[in-house]
């Protein structure tokens, strides 16, 4: 198991995987920080946290997007990023769960919001998604341990200079 983890094409792969899953998570930043209203309604449709907390939530949830996004495009502290990741993965897909036993017809809110629900509409497809994304933010938890990237090169840098 050691040698399968330790396999140097993993650092590739994982780089495709890590600059894909930030460029996700970016993307789906991008509405949420320029319209945080929006998609606090559409954090309060999903019917899953306190009204109270609603506006923090949707305040605070498009930052942690960014920060990991950007994390793992540049490959500084890639097993935080993941972690955060796989935990914004899991909380999304409960939600979305609990949404579509609900029965609810509403807009993921994921890329767009609740305006646009024809373009981004919740089902089980959704979940598949948000599935294939938390395995890909384990597989770079688990293999990407010498990550290409910002935190490499500063290591070589001061290796070489230090």
């Amino acid at each position: 198991m050691n040698r399968l983890l330790a396999w140097r094409g993993h650092a590739w792969i994982s780089l495709v995987v890590r600059l894909y899953l930030g460029g996700v998570f970016l993307a789906a930043c991008a509405h949420k920080i320029l319209h945080p209203e929006v998609f606090a309604v559409d954090v309060a449709t999903y019917q899953s946290l306190p009204l109270w907390s609603v506006n923090l939530f949707a305040l605070v949830l498009p930052w942690i997007e960014a920060f990991t996004g950007v994390m793992l495009v540049l490959g500084i502290r890639i097993r935080a990023a993941s972690l955060l990741i796989m935990g914004m993965m899991l909380s999304f897909m409960v939600a979305l769960s609990w949404a579509l036993v609900q029965g609810l017809d509403m807009s993921c809110g994921c890329f767009a919001s609740q305006a646009a629900a024809e373009d981004d509409p919740i089902s089980w497809v959704t979940l598949l998604r948000d599935a294939v994304w938390l395995v890909q933010s384990i597989y770079v938890l688990v293999v990407d341990r010498d990550a290409i990237g910002v935190e490499r090169w500063l290591r070589k840098w001061r290796k070489r200079h230090g």
